[in-house]
């Protein structure tokens, strides 16, 4: 095996032992979580006995390690459980959230991913101009402020006082392509805000790194002109870096659309687990939280392999 490889191999292997570490943590979470689930459901005028032979139904009286594989097991069969509140399959609720919340992510890299690898670029070909401390100016004053604030105030300012897109996100699969992205135009704008800086930023730095390489004074002195230069020398050879980048803000796209789906009232996996949490329903925060974790660590491995087969010493070693 080759060195590339075997770090592939490595990578796969931690990734698959970090979800089942994740996976510990989320369950060993939803345990200390405060509050009775039984209660939660039942509500406070219910009596004792009722509570007993709730928990009892609902397995709450088990050992926690005795639940932990049986929650394990199922997960690895692709059963994610019931809901305790509604008595809904889990894995059927949450496949239409979690397809709200990709298609809500994927607009959002369609426009963040390439407008971050195009501000850079310009940033680095009017370096220490104008154009780069505007630039690095507004990015940043964007991903100092609150995702829930620029929410609100987009949701005013655009929403409310110019009626130029709704301020409830919410769509319907008999809706079509046009209805549902003008339905996401607001959350889609906030989440591009926010990602758009880190992004920008490390495709800057990347490639004025590279810009300091003998060939690039080589590609000087032959009189190539700078936007060349930047194009075809420098971004080629700072792909590794501005890809890790690119996919920890994907990674931030699903995972962390909590906040966005919530204020924008958008039914995807964040406005789901946010409501279980406020009820105590354990196996859908479980499921929510392990499918977070997943897609999260999953984006990260994704990076470092990407990253390893994208270095020539590793695919070609002497």
């Amino acid at each position: 095996m080759g060195p590339a490889l075997k770090l592939v191999a490595q990578r796969l292997a931690l990734g698959v032992l970090l979800l089942f570490l994740v996976s510990i943590l989320i369950f060993v979470g939803t345990l200390i979580l405060p509050g009775d689930v039984a209660q939660s459901i039942l509500g406070q005028s219910a009596t004792p006995e009722a509570l007993a032979n709730l928990r009892e139904e609902l397995g709450l009286n088990e050992p926690a390690l005795t639940r932990y594989f049986d929650w394990l097991g199922g997960v690895l069969t692709g059963d994610l459980g019931t809901a305790l509140t509604n008595g809904m399959d889990i894995a059927e609720a949450l496949g239409t959230r979690l397809g709200n919340t990709l298609f809500l992510a994927f607009w959002a890299a369609v426009i963040s991913v390439p407008l971050a690898i195009f501000l850079g670029l310009l940033a680095v070909r009017y370096r220490d101009r104008w154009p780069d401390k505007l630039i690095s100016a507004v990015t940043l004053s964007t991903i100092s402020i609150p995702e829930f604030l620029i929410g609100y105030v987009l949701m005013y300012f655009v929403g409310v006082k110019l009626g130029w897109a709704p301020t409830v996100s919410t769509i319907y699969d008999s809706m079509s392509l046009g209805e549902k992205l003008n339905a996401i135009a607001l959350p889609v704008a906030v989440l591009t805000l926010v990602v758009l800086a880190h992004m920008m930023r490390m495709t800057r730095a990347a490639i004025l790194n590279v810009m300091q390489s003998a060939y690039v004074e080589t590609a000087e002195l032959k009189g190539l002109t700078m936007f060349k230069i930047i194009w075809r020398h420098a971004f080629p050879n700072s792909i590794a870096p501005v890809v890790n980048v690119v996919m920890l803000n994907l990674a931030y796209l699903v995972v962390g659309v909590v906040v966005v789906e919530v204020v924008f009232t958008y039914p995807g996996m964040g406005q789901y687990l946010v409501d279980h949490v406020s009820k105590r329903d354990l196996p859908v925060v479980q499921a929510c939280g392990l499918i977070f974790a997943a897609v999260y660590i999953g984006l990260n491995m994704l990076a470092d392999i990407i990253s390893i087969l994208s270095n020539p010493r590793l695919r070609h070693p002497k």
